[in-house]
């Protein structure tokens, strides 16, 4: 493919944006009522007060609780902090005698990684990208860094980026709107162009915000991305470079036929969440009467009803109150079901913490958490998480851990001859959430040893120790190089045997010594 024309890529972006629109509406009540603090659909990025008015319509918390709840529970079963969260192991096209010091050198690979991503804003930027997932779809850039931090992660809010799909339904192009000061643009872009124009907006109004966009587009044909930045006020394009890795990572919770953007627990359960707000609107406003209370107050003249206004405190005058003459002043009767409004709002309440699956186990401020609590946790998690557990592992973690790769091998940090691509080098998750289902088996193995350990010799004898032993290791991705190698297995075993035999060899005795002491 050759390089598009500003022309060109202005009109696919412009594509991209109107598909998008179609999702406005939907993605706006997620941010709006359980992401409020991360909602840029209502005109904030256009102008408009930064945090101002973002909470006006919402009454209740829940759908914000179960929301973080949720993400932190994803983070800390996806990409823990303080412990490694991936392996990468050589593929089928490593030849059999070259996979143990392939194996050796990748070990220290991810080892250089997870000491790069301690010094960066990963968690950070993870945290924010899973609460975006909660709504459906979420966006990482990862780019090199400097000599201070190697990489640099950041969070996209997906209110600024369009996407386009390509074969097989994953994201081939990704398009994304952002300002950059004129005076710092350099900075940001290495490689940019300085345009007569972009000349005189630095030199006279170096705190002025430019309006850009920058498009990444994947080429079929050489397998390379295209990435342009475009100043569509002036027509014209500020970068332009050829990559082989997309610094973009895009992910879908879930995703129907036929739809580009996703899918998140926030969109099943956000009538649930409008309901619950609405009901609980009314339930503050008919408790506000009930403690002011509305009065009628006798007036001889004639009732006009367009000036009543029923509100805590209001005083409405009417011609007599009951009887002849009737008190001069008399509270209005209370209106609404209390009871009623409790029993809706804590159904409510319940089927959003399900749909977040935020009702599992015992809550996480009861008492202290035991081992087998934490990994029936996991388990329990994965479970529901169910086809989205695939996807997540498909758009999230194989092209972050691919992309860090790229980078650091592109810095200098290491040497990467081969892709991670499954092939050549595949990826291993040991998450928490990614080995649940592995414990499971191991528990299993382990109850049978023990059953077979109950029967005796003859149940013993079923049992293959150092098999068991390997399997276990490998469902629970221990390092192999805390492991005896088979060769050293075989020797240590041979020398047990041989202490063993001389244990159970007599002692030699001295005959002479003997006879006298007869």
């Amino acid at each position: 493919m050759p390089k598009l024309s500003i022309a060109e890529v202005v009109a696919r972006e412009a594509k991209a944006k109107s598909r998008k629109d179609e999702w406005r509406t939907i993605y706006e009540d997620c941010y709006e009522f359980a992401l409020p603090q991360r909602n840029l659909y209502n005109g904030y990025y256009e102008g408009k007060t930064p945090g101002k008015g973002k909470m006006q319509r919402v009454f209740d918390s829940t759908a914000m609780s179960s929301t973080k709840r949720f993400a932190n529970r994803l983070q800390s079963g996806l990409f823990p902090p303080n412990r490694k969260w991936v392996r990468i192991e050589p593929g089928s096209a490593v030849p059999e005698q070259d996979k143990e010091r392939a194996q050796q050198i990748l070990d220290a690979y991810v080892d250089i990684m997870f000491d790069q991503l301690r010094n960066t804003s990963f968690d950070l930027a993870m945290g924010e990208f899973l609460l975006d997932l909660c709504v459906g779809t979420a966006v990482m850039m990862v780019m090199p860094g400097d000599e201070v931090t190697s990489i640099r992660f950041q969070a996209i809010p997906q209110y600024l980026v369009a996407i386009e799909e390509g074969a097989n339904g994953t994201i081939d192009n990704v398009y994304r709107t952002l300002r950059v000061r004129a005076e710092s643009i350099s900075r940001e872009f290495p490689d940019v162009q300085i345009t007569p124009d972009l000349e005189d907006v630095i030199q006279r109004r170096p705190t002025e915000d430019l309006e850009l966009f920058d498009a990444v587009i994947f080429d079929q044909e050489t397998g390379r991305y295209h990435y342009h930045v475009i100043w569509p006020d002036k027509n014209q394009e500020l970068v332009y470079r050829e990559m082989l890795s997309s610094p973009f990572i895009v992910a879908r919770f879930s995703k129907t036929a036929g739809e580009i953007y996703g899918r998140g627990p926030l969109v099943d359960a956000i009538a649930d969440i409008k309901t619950l707000n609405k009901t609980l609107e009314l339930v503050l406003k008919n408790a506000s009467l009930s403690i002011s209370g509305v009065y009628l107050a006798a007036d001889d003249g004639v009732l006009n009803p367009q000036n009543i206004k029923i509100q805590p405190g209001a005083i409405i005058p009417v011609a007599r109150n009951g009887g002849p003459q009737g008190a001069s002043l008399l509270p209005l009767p209370k209106a609404g079901d209390f009871n009623t409004s409790q029993i809706v709002i804590q159904d409510l309440r319940v089927n959003i913490k399900k749909i977040l699956m935020d009702d599992t186990l015992p809550p996480d401020t009861m008492s202290a958490r035991s081992a087998t609590e934490i990994a029936q946790r996991q388990r329990e998690l994965a479970t529901n998480l169910g086809s989205a557990f695939g996807r997540l592992m498909t758009e999230i973690m194989n092209p972050l851990v691919s992309r860090i790769m790229f980078v650091l091998d592109r810095q200098g940090l290491i040497d990467m001859p081969l892709k991670v691509n499954g092939v050549q080098v595949k990826i291993s998750p040991v998450s928490p959430l990614a080995e649940a289902p592995k414990m499971e088996e191991v528990n299993q193995l382990i109850q049978f040893m023990q059953i077979a350990n109950s029967m005796g010799p003859m149940g013993q004898t079923i049992i293959n120790v150092p098999e068991s032993l390997a399997f276990i290791a490998e469902k629970m991705s221990i390092d192999q190089r805390v492991l005896n190698t088979p060769e050293e297995q075989q020797m240590m075993m041979q020398q047990m045997q041989q202490a063993m035999m001389q244990e159970q060899q007599p002692m030699p005795t001295d005959e002479p010594v003997a006879e006298a002491l007869q």
